[in-house]
């Protein structure tokens, strides 16, 4: 972290000897080739490229057209897409024929591909954030070439755009633990609680048990929202999108408490969230507070481990959704919730060693996300205030 300050600093003490120039001197903009339908094939020699096949498009088309050299596109090409979905791109495939709206970015010896990409994709958070994120952009090869920038001489572009790659690769390496700690906690989860994986000193079969029978549950209900008074106090009130927050939006007044449905919960209890487009999630409550209508709260008996259950039923969450939940309608009833089957280990101690591990897990991968969104955000500051 201290790196990305230090880099600042001394772009800062720097920055006065940059030179303006524009992109068009810079860079030649170089369009793809458009196809007719006739022209794609399922299967030939080069892959075509399109915009697409960047984001969510899996599915590829082929040529089998020879073509001029600036057609092709290959393994370290600068591209860029600019019609709809739009950014910079290091393509890293095989040969490609790349599509019309797709540009090569060929680059002059004064401008370093690292640091013209990072500068494309700073550009690019500008242009969304000035059209309110819409991604339905085209950008035109003439708005490209009369955009100015400021230009470091190549060896500081070398070091800039070195450092931010490192900074990307840290982002995506980061990414990638997440990824394969959410795995590892999928793989877990599945097999500890269909008892594939059992720790070896417990033996004793689990037991099939009703949730109603093992933890006390409530609901509470909505204060009306015409009396002032009701609302502006110290108790927190928990609506189901905030299940998983530790702050909320709205306080209840001791008055509003008394005299609504509210009803309190404390942390550590289970919350599972009833109505709205989160119905299905479920989460131990991080505060002290209150809750409406849209949230079951649950309470295990002393004889059960929360996390253990919390985790059962995550892992339920598609199967509950799926069964219970009508098409549109968004809400889940307590009463079915509780009426599900959860196998529990006889053994206190056994449900306290599986909550207690996959909590780790959750904790584990909390802290890499948090670190993620750190650097995210650092990455951020640094595109904001490096490329203006």
């Amino acid at each position: 972290m201290a790196e990305f300050g230090c880099l600042y600093s001394e772009v800062l003490l720097t920055r006065n000897a940059w030179e303006k120039r524009k992109l068009g001197e810079l860079a030649e903009f170089i369009n793809g080739r458009a196809y007719k339908q006739d022209e794609l094939l399922a299967s030939g020699k080069y892959p075509v490229l399109r915009v697409g096949n960047f984001y969510t498009n899996d599915n590829w088309y082929y040529s089998d057209l020879e073509l001029p050299e600036k057609y092709y596109a290959e393994k370290g090409d600068l591209l860029y897409t600019w019609s709809a979905t739009f950014g910079p791109h290091i393509w890293i495939g095989p040969k490609v024929i790349y599509h019309y709206h797709i540009w090569k970015v060929a680059l002059k010896n004064l401008f370093e591909k690292d640091f013209a990409l990072q500068f494309f994709e700073a550009d690019r958070v500008r242009l969304l954030n000035s059209t309110n994120g819409s991604t339905m952009i085209h950008v035109t090869k003439k708005d490209m070439e009369s955009k100015g920038i400021l230009l470091p001489d190549i060896s500081e572009q070398r070091n800039i755009g070195e450092f931010l790659r490192k900074a990307d690769d840290l982002i995506a390496a980061t990414q990638h633990k997440i990824d394969a700690l959410e795995q590892i906690k999928e793989k877990l989860s599945q097999n500890l609680f269909d008892q594939s994986w059992r720790f070896k000193e417990y033996s004793t079969p689990w037991k099939e048990n009703k949730l109603k029978d093992i933890v006390s549950a409530y609901s509470g209900g909505t204060p009306s929202a015409n009396i002032r008074t009701y609302y502006g106090g110290h108790i927190p009130f928990i609506r189901s999108a905030e299940i998983h927050s530790s702050t909320t939006a709205l306080t209840l007044t001791q008055e509003g408490l008394q005299n609504s449905s509210a009803k309190l919960v404390k942390t550590g209890d289970i919350l599972y969230a009833l109505y709205g487009a989160n119905s299905g999630d479920v989460d131990r409550s991080k505060i002290n507070g209150a809750i409406n209508q849209a949230i079951l709260a649950m309470r295990p008996s002393k004889e059960n481990d929360p996390n253990f259950i919390l985790f059962q039923l995550m892992r339920m969450k598609d199967k509950i959704v799926s069964t219970y939940l009508q098409e549109g309608q968004g809400n889940l009833s307590g009463r079915l919730i509780l009426a599900l089957n959860l196998d529990m280990p006889e053994s206190t101690l056994e449900q306290r060693t599986i909550g207690r591990l996959l909590q780790l897990l959750c904790e584990l991968i909390g802290v890499n996300q948090s670190k993620y969104s750190q650097l995210e955000l650092l990455k951020k500051s640094l595109l904001q205030n490096l490329f203006v």
